[in-house]
């Protein structure tokens, strides 16, 4: 749309600027840190010295979260600070452990997050004056679990889904043959129960992926305690999935989780995930709880004033939320125990409270001991740690040789085949040239996804079969897109009802993947829809994808491309193409058999094994044509069809078969001034009707159309409510997807 173009170029400019002044969003970041690691391999337990800087870290950590959100506080602002400083205590010692190469960590619970950038920036990895100061008022420092310099690739947005990410992180570790490959998965109270983070567990426990899960079991949710939301019991669900439990009183018994890491990475080694899960400390007197910690005098004031004895028998969580935040800490412990004064800290903030108070608190003051090991630790030089972004959109990925495409037969010219068909050639003959860097996720659905003869070539630990859980399996796929970022083929297949019902979490979570760069980006995978539109066979509505190519519209700024093949041979392109480029692609395959499309002039197929995907292939033309269909997808045979009729009537009109989108720059504006007489899409897929507006590639074009005067015409679904249960052709017949409407709609222009 011409008077919109202004409007894009000022968002560009604005996009350019955020990033420009970020601090952190570059493809690479060199970080001076502290000099300290843990070996958990080499190390059978923690050196006093060590204890007293992770003691220390943990304080500091703790001070500056509370100093942030104070800050927030000036802008009358809250955050999740209960949380973020519960979660502190293990990932300080997740930090120390990881390396970002065999060993890799990540958050469930994203909303802990001023826990992990205050973490990072007592490391080094972050400036502490921008996480106070920045905290949720930049780019660089967002308000849940982003990835910055040290952190996590995953970024976090919805309870629950990086459980499966982080399992497929852990497999594809293991697959690459990474040596002694671990991932640490932070998570808590509320998101291990979503479907997608159970099937996750139950996915991490069948194919043995090398993962610890660290449970911050506080007693709360987000609104309530978990008695009072869904009073169930993780170890019971998460152990019948398959998955080890290992039993700690508490996260703040530095040395007793650290032994519980240790034996965790002994049971990844033996393909057994583990979840360490703190019990807590039943039957415990409110003076032990004081005494314990060093704040009986603080925690009897407490008590008096909401009228609870001292000798109040209470379960002290093994994780406790707003941990070294004294009075939010106590709220807490009440609240899960039903005591008067109780309240949760699921948003915890520093409004209307005195920060250097709260910082005064004997939970934050380092020992004598603790600061000398953090001042001499100090002393020493800082260590550089490089974070690199992942390859952009487009890089060079798996390629095929000329000698690898020699070998490829696909479907000949003169008859109907299923585009499934070059589906099953492309991804074999992808899988069969690389078979350590090609990985599969299916749902039970491999002979009719056609990943079938691919799976032939690979290796028990790069296919990965998860029955009928198709959210999690979706984000399986991503985690195994974040563990490399050398070329890779990541391929999730399963039908695309499915997608648009079940497994659409897997690109949701691409809308809040962001690079280092600070670009928000779909991963290194493919999500292949099969058995898109009405041309499904006769399964009618149950097994229909109306609405494939608005999906995948909603999700286009993320891809790096979606494609439409109209054959099985552009299917085996497509597949070659999406193969050859690193990034997110959406592929959409018919399951019905439609004809090898053939060149004008019957020299041969249209496409062949060495053909380059292009966006938009010239299919039919006319001397003089000043109108054009531009057919999506598998309809293009339609195309052919009203091209030789109108031919036979002296009519000049020329048929364009549109493979994939995006379009590049400047191809409908060029196709709009070539066909000035008008031009007609044909799709077989939802383009909506008046009611509820134009939807589908009929809306692309008709966006960039407006305001040109060029007349336009759109064959589609408009009213999916019914249909008969028949073949494709009659389906099609049905919504008018025929070549008389292409006709028509030429016509009427």
């Amino acid at each position: 749309m011409k008077n919109a173009s202004p409007f894009y170029a000022r968002q560009d400019q604005r996009n350019k600027q955020v990033v420009a002044n970020s601090t952190y969003m570059k493809p690479r970041v060199d970080s001076h840190v502290l000099p300290i690691r843990i070996d958990l391999a080499g190390e059978s337990e923690l050196s006093p010295d060590k204890l007293d800087v992770l003691g220390a870290l943990e304080k500091k950590a703790a001070a500056l979260a509370l100093s942030s959100v104070a800050s927030l506080a000036k802008l009358n602002e809250v955050d999740h600070l209960g949380g973020g400083l519960e979660v502190i205590p293990p990932l300080m010692l997740t930090l120390l452990i990881c390396d970002g190469e065999s060993r890799h960590y990540t958050i469930e619970h994203a909303h802990t997050s001023i826990g992990y950038y205050a973490s990072l920036a007592t490391l080094g990895y972050l400036d502490e004056e921008q996480v106070v100061e920045g905290f949720r008022r930049s780019l660089d420092i967002p308000g849940h679990v982003s990835w910055v310099p040290g952190g996590t690739q995953a970024n976090g947005g919805r309870l629950g889904v990086m459980v499966p990410v982080a399992v497929g992180q852990a497999l594809g570790l293991k697959g690459h043959g990474v040596a002694d490959p671990l991932v640490i998965c932070h998570c808590g109270d509320a998101g291990w129960l979503s479907g997608q983070a159970l099937d996750g567990f139950l996915g991490a426990a069948a194919h043995g992926a090398p993962i610890v899960f660290v449970m911050n079991r506080n007693g709360i949710q987000l609104s309530n305690t978990c008695a009072n939301i869904l009073d169930k019991d993780p170890r019971q669900l998460i152990g019948a999935c398959g998955v080890e439990i290992l039993e700690i009183p508490s996260l703040l018994d530095t040395p007793g989780l650290y032994a519980a890491y240790r034996e965790a990475r002994e049971l990844a080694q033996s393909g057994k995930p583990a979840l360490i899960y703190p019990t807590g400390e039943k039957d415990r007197t409110l003076a032990d709880f004081g005494d314990q910690h060093g704040v009986r005098a603080e925690l009897e004031q407490f008590a008096q004033k909401h009228g609870v004895a001292m000798d109040q028998r209470v379960w002290v969580p093994g994780s406790l939320m707003s941990w070294r935040d004294v009075d939010a800490m106590f709220e807490c412990v009440f609240h899960v125990n039903g005591l008067p004064g109780g309240k949760g800290h699921h948003d915890g903030h520093m409004k209307g409270r005195d920060l250097q108070a709260a910082l005064a608190n004997p939970l934050l003051q380092c020992t004598e001991r603790e600061q000398a090991a953090m001042d001499q630790l100090r002393q020493q030089p800082a260590v550089t740690r490089v974070t690199e972004a992942r390859p952009a959109p487009g890089s060079a990925n798996l390629l095929l040789t000329r000698e690898q495409l020699d070998e490829v037969e696909l479907p000949p010219p003169g008859k109907a085949v299923s585009p499934r068909s070059g589906i099953q050639i492309g991804y074999a003959t992808v899988a069969k040239a690389h078979p350590d860097r090609f990985f599969t996720v299916s749902c039970d659905l491999d002979p009719s996804t056609k990943m079938d003869k691919s799976k032939t070539f690979l290796a028990a630990d790069h296919k990965f079969e998860m029955g009928i859980t198709e959210q999690a399996s979706s984000l399986l796929a991503d985690g195994l897109a974040l563990s490399s970022r050398e070329p890779q083929l990541v391929v999730f297949a399963t039908f695309a009802a499915f997608f648009e019902g079940i497994a659409r979490e897997g690109f949701e979570m691409w809308r809040y993947q962001r690079n280092l760069n600070g670009v928000n980006e779909g991963l290194n995978v493919t999500m292949h829809l099969s058995h898109v539109g009405a041309c499904t066979g006769r399964d009618h509505f149950s097994g229909w994808s109306l609405d494939w190519i608005n999906m995948a519209l909603a999700y286009l700024p993320y891809l790096h491309r979606f494609y439409a093949p109209a054959d099985a041979r552009a299917a085996f392109v497509a597949v070659r193409d999406l193969a050859a480029h690193y990034g997110g692609h959406i592929i959409g395959i018919p399951r019905d058999n439609v004809p090898i499309l053939e060149k004008q002039d019957g020299s041969g197929p249209l496409w062949d094994q060495y053909s380059e995907w292009e966006p938009v292939t010239g299919y039919r033309q006319a001397p003089g044509a000043q109108q054009a269909i531009l057919a999506m997808g598998c309809t293009a045979s339609l195309g052919g069809e009203a091209f030789d009729i109108l031919a036979g009537e002296g009519r000049a009109v020329d048929v364009l078969i549109v493979n994939g989108l995006p379009l590049p720059d400047q191809v409908l504006e060029n196709l709009l001034q070539k066909y000035p007489a008008g031009l007609v899409t044909i799709e077989d897929g939802l383009i909506g009707c008046a009611r509820s507006g134009l939807r589908g590639f009929a809306s692309v074009v008709a966006h960039t159309a407006a305001g040109t005067g060029v007349p336009l015409g759109h064959v589609g679904i408009s009213d999916p409510r019914i249909a008969p249960s028949v073949g494709f052709q009659e389906t099609w017949e049905h919504f008018g997807i025929t070549t008389e409407s292409l006709i028509e709609a030429l016509r009427c222009l």
